[in-house]
């Protein structure tokens, strides 16, 4: 067994004496990386950031953790104003504009 799986399988024993959730939870150092990334995100680092700390060869492997965030789209769609049809008009230039156009 690893060392770094080792000492984990330690101390999320421990927890789970007191952290009932963790008892019916799997964790293991590629589920620590996940929430760390996750974390990450969360906290407003740049996904190329995040890539880089990862160490994966592609952003699209990164971006999928954006996916998998529900809250985190639902907090960017929360800042957009609704979409709203305008109507179509006909462009009009201004005087200044024709001015210089024509001095063209």
């Amino acid at each position: 067994m690893d060392g770094v799986q080792a000492l984990l399988n330690k101390y999320v024993a421990k927890a789970r004496e007191h952290c009932i959730s963790l008892r019916s939870k799997r964790v293991s150092p590629h589920v620590l990386r996940h929430s760390a990334a996750m974390e990450l995100l969360q906290a407003g680092v740049d996904c190329s950031v995040i890539a880089l700390w990862l160490g994966h060869e592609a952003m699209e492997t990164t971006l999928t953790y954006l996916h998998a965030h529900l809250e985190l789209k639902e907090s960017a769609l929360a800042k957009l104003k609704p979409y709203e049809r305008a109507k179509a008009e006909r462009f009009r230039p201004s005087d200044r504009l024709l001015e210089f156009l024509n001095a063209l």
